[in-house]
């Protein structure tokens, strides 16, 4: 009975092995097989944030990229990309690659253009995990013309206070969504802060 028990464990130490094996060999190469395609898509998304965000351009703002010192940093993101947008070769404005912690879920992806005088231009929401229907309507929210209150675009942070009302700022929150809302505006005044201390506007 002792041998016919051994044995059996013996047994499952090898094919629980070789299920690792497989497992693992199956992983790496899904991994392979998918790495590129991701890179690609995510190479995509950035390159028509960037067109969608900045002033007109005719550069390569992708093939300029620069990297400023983050304003407040968060520890592992200290410095933001900064894309330069340019016009027969003068600087027309800046698409700035800006994030938050502040999210409801935790950490917001933003694209925001600015023109050289720290006007916002136009943002993209890159990345985030905050709540279906509440907190993802940040993606348009935000840049509404018919509701002045809440769109940002064509707003100097110099000159308007970007925190939500309830905080005694200039812009409305997403209805029951007010975390997501100053999330969403620390990652903007993040952006305009980092160019400004980096002397970026005229």
């Amino acid at each position: 009975m002792a041998k016919k028990l051994e044995s059996t464990f013996a047994n499952m130490v090898i094919v629980l092995t070789a299920v690792s094996l497989v497992a693992a060999v199956s992983l790496a190469l899904v991994y392979n097989i998918t790495k590129e395609p991701i890179a690609k898509a995510k190479l995509k998304k950035k390159l028509d944030a960037i067109a969608n965000v900045a002033p007109a351009f005719d550069n390569n703002p992708n093939a300029e990229m620069f990297k400023l010192p983050a304003f407040e940093a968060s520890p592992g993101l200290d410095s933001l990309e900064v894309y330069p947008a340019k016009k027969n070769g003068e600087i027309v404005g800046y698409a700035v690659k800006t994030y938050t912690m502040k999210g409801f879920s935790g950490l917001i992806e933003l694209m925001v253009g600015f023109k050289l005088d720290g006007t916002i231009n136009n943002y993209s929401v890159l990345a985030h995990a905050e709540t279906p229907g509440l907190g993802t309507k940040m993606t348009t929210w935000f840049k509404n013309e018919k509701k002045p209150k809440r769109c940002i675009n064509g707003k100097n942070p110099k000159n308007v206070n970007l925190t939500v009302s309830k905080d005694g700022g200039d812009i409305d929150a997403i209805t029951a969504a007010t975390i997501s809302s100053r999330a969403f505006l620390d990652a903007v005044n993040r952006a305009y802060k980092t160019l400004e201390q980096g002397g970026k506007y005229e």
